[in-house]
């Protein structure tokens, strides 16, 4: 289950955290990609992987270099196979969220909430306390609670 913070403060010293998912993707996770990122890429961008470094996009079968994932669907990836790092989550739409929410484990950031309604089971983090949340609500109150 993926862990959550709130406040970049929140982020263990020592995590790396990494703000521009699109970046980090096409200098470091695009050389990692292997059958773990088709069912994500064809959720998330309706796209098929049909090659290390392409796709086909779901506009007329057009095939793309991997470059061209949305930056939604390269956070899930970066998250998938840099489970160490601290991704940011602000560029997620809702199917990206809700893959995001289902992987067994990694780490992102977000000031405010960005919750998917299928939500299951999260860890919420700060430096003072860590719990496990499986609640949509209870999740939007911890998010915008104010230490």
């Amino acid at each position: 289950m993926i862990t959550i913070f709130r406040d970049r403060q929140d982020i263990p010293q020592g995590m790396e955290y990494i703000e521009l998912n699109d970046i980090f993707f096409n200098q470091n996770t695009a050389a990692f990609i292997d059958k773990r990122a088709e069912k994500i890429i064809e959720i998330i961008d309706d796209a098929r992987l049909i090659g290390k470094y392409k796709i086909s996009s779901k506009f007329n079968g057009v095939i793309l270099d991997i470059d061209k994932l949305s930056a939604g669907c390269k956070t899930v990836l970066n998250v998938l196979y840099y489970p160490n790092k601290a991704f940011c989550l602000k560029e997620c739409g809702n199917n990206a969220l809700e893959l995001m929410y289902a992987l067994e484990r990694g780490y992102v950031y977000s000031e405010y909430a960005l919750i998917p309604f299928t939500m299951k089971s999260v860890v919420v983090q700060t430096k003072a306390s860590k719990k496990v949340i499986s609640d949509y609500e209870e999740l939007k109150e911890w998010w915008n609670y104010e230490e």
